[in-house]
């Protein structure tokens, strides 16, 4: 169980605070990680790039991207198209003054809103977790590094 907070800005802590005495709060949390020696931060988020656990993270990313963003940009060209080669089917009325092309078109921004809402779902459910653990990893490595 880890009882820091991977957010913490050890720069921003003690900024502008005094200490009893009239001196600044030094910066930095208390019993901070003293730095490695021998590593950059090149190195280790190269490291973490080469990870399993990254490699996963991205592989559950871009299964729901690539699909979903070729669904999207078919039935976008799908409407395109389908103006430009038969405006006659377009022009049909559906109810009243609305016809096929209104009701398609605000499809488009209806599936628009559907996709951003499962992605947002997706990313919650599937890469969330998974990504906050390497970026609590990560800080975790580079904490002291150039200071």
């Amino acid at each position: 169980m880890r009882l820091g907070d991977p957010w913490y800005d050890a720069l921003a802590s003690g900024w502008g605070e005094l200490d009893g005495t009239g001196g600044f709060v030094p910066a930095g949390p208390p019993g901070s990680v003293p730095p490695q020696r021998g590593h950059s931060a090149a190195d280790i988020y190269l490291e973490v790039q080469r990870s399993d656990a990254f490699q996963e993270v991205r592989r559950r990313y871009r299964r729901f991207v690539v699909p979903a963003t070729l669904a999207f940009l078919v039935w976008y060209l799908a409407y395109v198209i389908t103006a430009i080669t038969a405006p006659g089917l377009m022009a049909r009325p559906v109810a009243g003054a609305v016809n096929v092309a209104m009701v398609a078109g605000l499809g488009q921004f209806l599936t628009t809103f559907l996709l951003t809402g499962a992605y947002a779902r997706h990313a919650r459910l599937r890469r969330d977790r998974a990504a906050l653990d390497l970026r609590w990893d990560t800080q975790e490595m580079t904490r002291g590094i150039g200071r």
